[in-house]
């Protein structure tokens, strides 16, 4: 009995200075913020958040969405948020403007950046876009890149009209066909165009570009600090893609009910989940885990961004990116 009440007062002591086993306070705190409003490429963070993976590891994180991945590397790169789940190719232009930042893991290692035009358009390679308008977005990851991409066909901007618009006229302009392409991202924007004009994509890759995708950022001194944390995290995104493989429906359920206000269609989420899946692997990635990265690809990637200006000649890989994280 007496050693019944000593247990008893024991765990009601814990309680209230916040320390009972799986508590919200003696979990460990993380913010993500994502890259935009919620699409297919979030699924794992949400699946995760739903099903209280995060929770079961002693996680409490934070999952915020964004206005842009430029944006939400300028926020984590101040200090607002831990993790950034964005386009790592960005990362280019932030370190040679003083970021702090690396990129953790890349789930999408293969190059998505692609040019949305009419599926029975007879355009199939840069060359054909002679005459013809793109739209885009200013803040796009397209936008230091598209002199590179219309030089592999021998086109310049006086070839090609290139609208920039705001980001909340880009589809409407695309659909009413003010513009004869898109500047976007596959798994992105196929899904979307899908139901009001059916497109087909003219990949980045096949120009030479080469460009890594989706994935995770922190600043170097989150990393030092919040490294057994952001391992739990990488850890638990690769154990949620592996389900999406096999299983996408968990995702768009997940999605939907973690932003019920967002109106989202589960046709599209389930599509761009399928989407981003095809481009998880290039061939020096094919075996390693979700998220390990490849310094093959890195460089690939800064000598794409080199030949845009974006980087200066003298980088060093190894400054943009760490496996130390991932098991």
């Amino acid at each position: 009995m007496r050693k019944l009440l000593w247990v008893t007062a024991v765990s009601a002591a814990l309680a209230v200075v916040g320390l009972q086993p799986g508590s919200a306070s003696a979990q460990e705190k993380l913010s993500v913020r994502l890259d935009f409003s919620p699409w297919g490429v979030q699924a794992a963070m949400h699946l995760a958040k739903n099903a209280g993976w995060f929770k079961e590891a002693g996680l409490d994180v934070d999952i915020q969405d964004g206005r842009g991945s430029g944006n939400t590397i300028q926020l984590v790169n101040a200090g607002q948020a831990d993790v950034g789940q964005v386009q790592v190719g960005l990362l280019g232009a932030a370190r040679g403007q003083g970021a702090a930042l690396r990129s953790i893991a890349v789930f999408e290692r293969k190059t998505d950046l692609c040019v949305l035009v009419d599926r029975d358009a007879p355009l199939n390679r840069v060359a054909d876009l002679k005459g013809k308008t793109l739209v885009v977005f200013a803040a796009s990851p397209w936008a230091p890149l598209i002199d590179s991409y219309l030089k592999s066909g021998g086109l310049t901007r006086a070839d090609v009209k290139v609208d920039f618009v705001d980001p909340a006229a880009l589809w409407g302009t695309y659909i009413a066909k003010r513009a004869d392409g898109l500047l976007s991202t596959a798994n992105s924007a196929l899904p979307i165009a899908e139901a009001s004009r059916p497109s087909k994509c003219l990949s980045a890759a096949d120009a030479g570009i080469s460009y890594p995708s989706y994935g995770l950022v922190a600043r170097d001194d989150t990393i030092e600090k919040k490294g057994a944390a952001l391992r739990k995290l990488i850890q638990i995104e690769q154990r949620a893609w592996e389900r999406l493989r096999t299983n996408p429906d968990d995702g768009v359920k997940a999605m939907i009910a973690e932003r019920p206000d967002a109106k989202l269609d589960p046709k599209v989420l389930r599509e761009q989940i399928k989407l981003t899946l095809d481009y998880f692997d290039t061939p020096a990635t094919k075996g390693k885990p979700i998220g390990w990265q490849a310094k093959e690809d890195w460089e690939a990637a800064l000598k794409s961004l080199e030949a845009a200006g974006v980087v200066k000649p003298g980088w060093k890989a190894d400054d943009y990116f760490t496996n130390a994280l991932l098991q």
